[in-house]
């Protein structure tokens, strides 16, 4: 059972939104109303609302959780350390596998507070799971060049 990361800092991610300049009490408000009616995570919610941006989000949990950030736009993963997570684990999740040193695994996602896919891709490849962070759309981009390039050998 893998322990839920600790907060490095005590605030939430709205609070660290508004300390930061990015949204206004208005905005947090009105995503936390849509948050309640519709469920979902807050981040997403302000991104859609056009309140954040997805990098802004990123950054904001990174600061909350002390994950790193990686954008992975101008990453070169390798082939062979993706497809250690099969394709709909990755889509499902919204994470990719970036790099493997030894027994441990460097996985980008978009939730690092989802400690099922962390457990799933520790069941899955026999590796302890490092967690970084990165965009929604970074990864699904990353999952669609990286798993396209495999179905079309």
């Amino acid at each position: 059972m893998i322990t839920p990361p600790k907060r490095l800092v005590s605030k939430q991610l709205g609070e660290l939104l508004l300390d930061r300049k990015i949204i206004n009490e208005q905005q947090l408000q009105k995503g936390l109303s849509v948050q309640k009616e519709k469920g979902g995570l807050l981040g997403n919610i302000l991104v859609l609302l056009g309140y954040a941006t997805e990098e802004q989000i990123a950054q904001a949990l990174t600061t909350q959780f002390g994950f790193p950030y990686l954008p992975l736009s101008n990453y070169d993963v390798d082939v062979k350390i993706v497809t250690l997570i099969p394709e709909n684990v990755a889509v499902q999740y919204n994470l990719i596998a970036i790099d493997k040193i030894g027994n441990s695994l460097t996985v980008a996602m978009s939730d690092p507070l989802n400690i099922h896919a962390i457990e799933d891709i520790e069941l899955i490849t026999s590796c302890k799971v490092q967690v970084f962070v990165s965009t929604q759309t970074d990864i699904k981009e990353a999952i669609k060049r990286y798993y396209g390039s495999v179905s079309k050998r």
